[in-house]
Formats: C-alpha cells, structure tokens, sequence
C-alpha cells in the first residue's frame, strides 16, 4: 500500500524563493550547509526590517545574533528552487527571539532543512542589550507558531 501523502503545510507570513546558484553547490555536487545560512540571514532581514521601520535599509537593524543552527533533512541539486520561510517561535522572551526558517523544494513539498536563530535586541549606541520594543513584541507574538510543531 503505497504511503499517504504529506500533511499540507501552513504557509508562514514571510516566504522568499531562491534559485539554487551553482557557485553554492558543495563538491558532493547539492547545495552546500552552509548556503543556508546566508539564505536565512535574507529571511531574517526580510522579516524584520519591516517591523524596525525605515523601508529595506539594513543600518536600521537593532538586533545581533546570539546563536544560529540549521538541521540539513534532504539534499538540493543545482537549480533547483527552494520556498524559503521565516517566522517567530512562541513565546519571545524580555531582550530576545528565536526565529524559525523552514525551506520546501516546491516541486515536490519535500522539506530539505530548518533553522533556528536566536536574535537579540541590542543597543549600539549603549553597547548593551535592550528590551523587545512593545509594538515589535506584539507582531512577534501575532505570528509565533509552537516550535515544537516545527521539529525543534
């Protein structure tokens, strides 16, 4: 009996595709661990420099990096095209948030890896952590899903 096929998967409110380059191939010929990385950083900005203000311009950022991982569940060959996919994990915390990153091949729904930052709002002019501004908190909170039902 042939098996069912995958649950649907709910489309997270920032989505970006990305045509697989072959400058990112590694030499096992699919795209390379840490490609990922690069694309999340793209989501993340996608995602957050709406909330921060000032249109698309990147020294608006308020936010550093405290840790970032990718789990790697299916290869990617050279052009393919992947759906990349960010959104918060519930609940964010005082001065931090972890962002989720999904990313699907479309042709075949098949989930190829998931990531996880955890972004801290941060003070360059203090030199300091601060805390989540609250319109910022609210959006987070809006779009949070349950990491747990995101393999982590």
């Amino acid at each position: 009996m042939p098996s069912p096929p995958p649950a649907p998967i709910r489309p997270w409110r920032v989505q970006r595709r990305f045509s697989i380059p072959y400058h990112d191939l590694d030499v096992l010929d699919h795209l390379n661990h840490a490609a990922y990385f690069v694309y999340m950083e793209t989501l993340r900005c996608d995602y957050y420099l709406p909330l921060v203000g000032g249109g698309l311009d990147p020294t608006h950022l308020d936010i550093i990096i405290a840790e970032a991982s990718c789990r790697y569940l299916a290869p990617v060959p050279y052009a393919a095209e992947l759906v990349g996919e960010v959104t918060p994990a519930a609940p964010p915390g005082r001065t931090s948030f972890t962002l989720l990153y999904r990313f699907t091949r479309p042709d075949s729904g098949t989930i190829t890896a998931r990531g996880r930052t955890v972004v801290v709002c941060y003070d360059y002019g203090k030199n300091a952590k601060k805390e989540i501004p609250a319109d910022r908190r609210a959006v987070l909170e809006r779009d949070a899903v349950d990491p747990a039902t995101e393999g982590w």
